[in-house]
């Protein structure tokens, strides 16, 4: 477990300002808490302050994770995004899309979102801007990117892709092996 390096800390925060913008820094200095991002087998970890000072006295090779796992570094060096970050990302996200009910279940098995299943999407959302699904009843579902700006989504086919699937919360399901 050691502090994100500078190269790293940039990555993984270009990343999340796709997402919640400027918000980044309502995750570190939190009322309840100082929280820090750690790196450990590469991947990223949320986790306040105070249970970071106890982990201490476990080994680096005895530790299984700590906090919350934001995402991982891939090989290549960029940082990809876990859905287990949704429970934060989700209070700050600035582009939102709502899905309608028929189409949550194809996007909870990981596929992309048409146009026939989009409910709503936030005004002024951008071609390749980050956004957070949810389902109607405002349950957030994932995050994806926007295919189609807000304007171009309004006159586009149906059966035309809105939204990049990214992760969703089917895949604790799928890849609960892989989730650590």
């Amino acid at each position: 477990m050691r502090p994100l390096t500078e190269e790293e800390t940039k990555t993984m925060f270009e990343k999340l300002s796709k997402y919640i913008g400027e918000n980044i820094k309502l995750l570190v200095d939190r009322p309840d808490g100082t929280y820090c991002f750690r790196l450990h087998k590469d991947r990223v970890y949320y986790v306040s302050e105070k249970i970071l000072k106890l982990a201490t006295n476990i080994s680096r090779d005895k530790l299984v994770s700590l906090g919350t796992c934001f995402g991982k570094f891939t090989k290549t060096h960029k940082f990809r995004l876990h859905i287990t970050a949704l429970d934060f990302l989700a209070p700050y996200a600035k582009f939102k899309v709502w899905v309608k009910p028929g189409a949550e279940q194809s996007f909870l098995y990981g596929n992309h979102i048409l146009k026939s299943g989009l409910g709503r999407i936030t005004e002024n959302t951008e071609q390749y801007q980050g956004v957070v699904v949810y389902s109607m009843a405002d349950v957030p579902l994932g995050f994806g990117v926007a295919a189609k700006s807000t304007q171009v989504c309004r006159r586009v086919d149906p059966m035309s892709i809105v939204v990049f699937h990214q992760a969703d919360v089917g895949e604790y399901i799928r890849s609960e092996e892989t989730l650590t």
